[in-house]
């Protein structure tokens, strides 16, 4: 069988760690998350909720002159984070 992935550097190239969540007062962030709010000062231990860390994270973004892609990225996996949990099915 020829494969065009190698599953063993797929599975090297994770970083189980940044991904691995933590419950911040009741809201799952992932290592990385927490990593680039910090970054920014951001103060998500005061947050209730995801919607208020992307509201910090789009002031941030709105007052930058470029995008930062690790920020927009962050932002993009809350977002999608706090779609799931919080749209009714």
């Amino acid at each position: 069988m020829n494969s065009e992935y190698n599953l063993d550097e797929i599975i090297a190239g994770i970083n189980f760690e940044d991904n691995k969540f933590n419950n911040v007062n009741g809201l799952m962030l992932t290592n990385r998350e927490i990593t680039v709010l910090e970054q920014y000062k951001i103060n998500y231990k005061s947050c209730s909720s995801l919607k208020e860390i992307l509201f910090e994270i789009e002031d941030i973004l709105n007052d930058m002159d470029i995008v930062d892609e690790e920020l927009d990225y962050i932002s993009s996996t809350i977002s999608e984070r706090d779609y799931y949990q919080n749209t009714n099915k």
